[in-house]
This record gives C-alpha cells, sequence and structure tokens, in this order.
C-alpha cells in the first residue's frame, strides 16, 4: 500500500462537475492499493494517518496530528501510485490490486477513519476525478506500508 500524504488547507474532487468530496484544513490522502496488500494493513494505515505530526504546535514545530489540529481527511483513490516506471516510458500497472478488490478495499479504509474524526471525506473510486488540492507548507509525505 502507498499513500501520498498531503497537508493542505483545503482539498476538493470534483466528478462530471459535481464535488464529491471537499476538507478545509487537513490532510489529502491518495491511496493506492499494490496486488497482495494484506487487509490488516488498512489499520494500521488510518492508525498511522491518524497519530502523524505534521501539524505545527505553539513553537512552530511539527508535533501535532490531524486529530489534535480538529482536521479533514480526503482520502482519494489512486491507482496510479502503484506503477512501475522501471521499463520504459510507459508505465506499467500490473502491481496494482485487480480493481473490485481495490474498490472494496477503499471503501472499508474511508469507513475506518469515521469513528475518529468528523469530517472525513473521500473521492470517487474508478471515477475520472478533478482534484484540487492547496498544499500547505508544502509538506508532502510518501507513506509505503508493507
Amino acid at each position: 500500500m502507498i499513500a501520498l500524504v498531503q497537508r493542505c488547507l483545503h482539498a476538493s474532487v470534483q466528478v462530471d462537475g459535481e464535488i464529491v468530496g471537499e476538507i478545509g484544513p487537513g490532510i489529502a490522502v491518495f491511496v493506492g492499493f499494490q496486488a497482495g496488500d494484506a487487509p490488516e494493513l488498512d489499520a494500521k494505515l488510518v492508525a498511522k494517518l491518524a497519530s502523524l505530526r505534521i501539524f505545527a504546535d505553539e513553537a512552530g514545530k511539527m508535533n501535532r496530528n490531524v486529530v489534535e489540529t480538529g482536521g479533514n481527511i480526503l482520502l482519494i483513490p489512486n491507482f496510479t501510485l502503484a506503477a512501475d516506471t522501471s521499463g520504459g516510458n510507459r508505465p506499467s500497472f500490473t502491481g496494482a490490486m485487480a480493481p473490485t478488490e481495490a474498490k472494496s478495499r477503499f471503501d472499508q479504509l474511508a469507513a475506518r477513519f469515521r469513528p475518529q474524526l468528523g469530517n472525513v471525506q473521500a473521492g470517487r473510486f474508478g471515477a475520472d476525478m478533478k482534484v484540487n488540492v492547496l498544499n500547505d507548507g508544502p509538506i508532502s509525505l510518501i507513506l509505503k506500508l508493507p
């Protein structure tokens, strides 16, 4: 599982001109599932994202997490994170999880977050999404869970 985490001031996802997910300050998380990713990784990702200290404290140091700041989470499915670009100029997605399994996992992931945070929004799996992220910092991290 690979996640691209961006601390943001605002983020939104549109599908066919309609906003399907939108948050204020918090984190935008692009999630890519790889073939063979165990379901246990979902809980690890939720725990990691909820405790990741990427928000400033009173001294300006990154010591606070999204829960402590009352921030929001926008989850965005992104199979292209599993791309293999080592073989040429066209990415290969053979390492990505099969779409039906990945959709189920993405839906479950979003449901896991909701008890911890009030505002968890999500993009639409398999849709042509237009994503707008106003990155704060910029703070962008790549998380790879084995």
